[in-house]
């Protein structure tokens, strides 16, 4: 029955014999996998969403068509007669999951946590979706961005035994221009990506194939529609959104339910595959196709010992090392100085290289990546710690890491997990945001009266390199001449907030089109040609001149003719006497 049910099963192919015996033999083991099934609409399959809204309008849910119907071990961690309440797995290889796909589940459950608490995502339920579509993307088989190392495409979507979706990103994600293709870990739909995908990883792409994108995106579908998962109808609903076989909601159930009792974390690549995954799909360069006649190919019989001959000591099995055991040291890789602009993307990745005894890369070795200091920068997945695999080269690197505003130095050092070699360190430096050159926009004459105020405002544009320079610190100051840095004591000044007149300003930020506007300035009482200097960490600068001169006099009233005295009777001319 084990292999029966590790058979895969396609939806809208499934016939209800086949879920019953599934259904049924999990009722029977009384192994994780007994999940009651909903008791709304209990048989068929439901439509996508069971009437969502925001179910996208192509009738799909972000999974393909196809999902394997393999479960947790039936024999652990439920046995018969087993407690209500198990201690945590720490051992069954299926309850392993790869550390960049956790940390992924992980850092999605926090995330949507901190934005949507109401949905009470948890991120066991990202991981029994992803075990189901991906075998927890191929067993972990990422780079350490949490990028596949090769896309995982489902089948064409073309109706035959699927969905029928003609293609809808012109082969972007999928490869194919004719019909979509589920696409990544979390198999997503070209046209469902287009309106969930995220970028979880802050590599500044939207990449269905990385493990941080498809959780994120997954756990906000999963929430949409003001879902709260912590009531069962809810979090059936939302299982059944995202792929609308009542089996696949029953065989992410199970495994739901399987990782909530315990997990453990294992290396990158080293995750259990779900059975048949590399018989029943063919890898081609690019894409991955079914085969679903592909013969399954037994491995080779092992051949039986031959007894040994009297006084011929016994073969004994090599013993086992694991990978971290054969290191002896780890050190830095490549070169180049770890620094940044505050905001920026720190150009180089720290990188170390595991050697064992010989001198020789280990390959297969998990290293930890800390961000230490007083810093708000973070790696580009939001934290401030990350676990990594050398690959076959014994080299492993830190995903990008982006600098915050603070600016200063802090650490990356580097460890061997599960073992106590020195650790490596990688100091980093985070500087101001720069400016090259400062630009006055507006050439016009600053003029003003003494006692007065100036009418124009001095606005300057900041760039770098010819691009724009947003969030870059100025400073204002009034200077005594044009080749001097020495402040003015008299003249034009500014005034803070309480009304105290100040001849520097600092803390001027540009904006994000980096402009920035002087506030108003006020002539003072002195005469003259006075000069304003702006000033930009990267070396920009710009000098203003503004004139002051004294108020025009005010005019001499000219005399009235109506107000001028009238002429005195001594010289005012006799009246005519007439003659007799």
């Amino acid at each position: 029955m084990a292999s029966h049910l590790g058979r895969r099963l396609r939806r809208g192919a499934t016939s209800g014999a086949v879920v019953a015996a599934a259904v049924a033999a999990l009722a029977a083991s009384q192994g994780p996998g007994s999940i009651p099934p909903p008791t709304d609409n209990a048989g068929g399959d439901l439509p996508v969403g069971a009437g969502d809204a925001t179910t996208p309008p192509d009738g799909a849910g972000p999974g393909d068509s196809s999902y394997y119907t393999e479960l947790p071990p039936l024999n652990t961690p439920n046995k018969p007669g087993a407690p209500a309440n198990p201690p945590l797995i720490t051992g069954p290889a299926q309850a392993g999951i790869p550390a960049t796909v956790l940390a992924a589940y992980q850092r999605a459950e926090q995330s949507i946590r901190s934005t949507d608490p109401s949905c009470n995502l948890p991120w066991q339920l990202l991981a029994g979706i992803g075990k189901v579509e991906s075998g927890q993307a191929r067993g972990g088989a990422v780079d350490a961005n949490g990028t596949t190392n090769s896309p995982i495409l489902g089948p064409a979507l073309n109706g035959v035994g699927f969905a029928n979706i003609s293609d809808t990103d012109d082969g972007a994600y999928d490869g194919d221009k004719v019909h979509d293709r589920a696409v990544g870990p979390m198999q997503f739909i070209p046209s469902t990506w287009a309106t969930w995908g995220q970028d979880a990883n802050g590599d500044g792409k939207k990449d269905p194939n990385n493990i941080y994108d498809a959780a994120q995106a997954a756990g906000l579908y999963l929430c949409a529609n003001d879902r709260n998962l912590a009531v069962k109808a809810d979090l059936d609903r939302a299982i059944l959104s995202y792929n609308r076989s009542r089996e696949y909601l029953n065989t992410v159930l199970s495994w739901f339910e399987y990782y909530k009792r315990g997990t453990h974390q294992v290396p990158d690549g080293t995750g259990v595959l779900p059975g048949a995954r590399n018989d029943d799909r063919v890898t081609t360069p690019g894409r991955t196709t079914p085969s679903p006649t592909a013969p399954v190919t037994k491995p080779p019989a092992t051949p039986k010992p031959t007894p040994s001959k009297p006084g011929t000591p016994k073969p004994t099995d090599p013993p086992t090392t694991s990978p971290a055991a054969k290191v002896v040291r780890i050190e830095k890789a490549g070169s180049g100085t770890l620094t940044a602009t505050a905001g920026g993307t720190f150009a180089t990745r720290p990188t170390v290289l595991a050697v064992d005894l010989a001198g020789k890369p280990v390959a297969g070795v998990q290293v930890r990546f800390q961000i230490t200091g007083d810093t708000d920068a973070r790696f580009g997945i939001g934290t401030r710690e990350v676990t990594a695999t050398t690959g076959s080269t014994g080299k492993a690197a830190t995903p990008t890491i982006k600098a915050g505003e603070r600016t200063g130095g802090f650490t990356v050092s580097v460890t061997v997990v599960g073992r106590s070699l020195n650790a490596v360190s990688f100091a980093a430096t985070v500087t101001e945001r720069a400016a090259d050159t400062l630009t006055r926009l507006d050439a016009k004459e600053l003029a003003a009266t003494t006692g007065g105020q100036f009418t124009d405002r001095v606005q300057v544009k900041a760039t770098d390199g010819g691009a724009v320079a947003a969030g870059v610190a100025l400073t204002a100051t009034f200077v005594t001449s044009a080749d001097g840095s020495q402040t003015a004591t008299d003249g034009p000044f500014f005034k803070t907030a309480d009304g105290t007149a100040v001849r520097t300003l600092t803390g001027l930020k540009t904006d994000a089109d980096g402009l920035l506007t002087l506030p108003a300035i006020h002539a003072g009482e002195k005469t003259g040609t006075f000069l304003l200097r702006l000033t930009a960490p990267g070396g920009g600068t710009v000098t203003v001149t503004l004139k002051v001169t004294a108020p025009a006099p005010e005019p001499t009233p000219s005399p009235d003719s109506s107000t001028s005295p009238s002429p005195s009777p001594s010289t005012s001319t006799p009246e005519a006497t007439p003659s007799s």
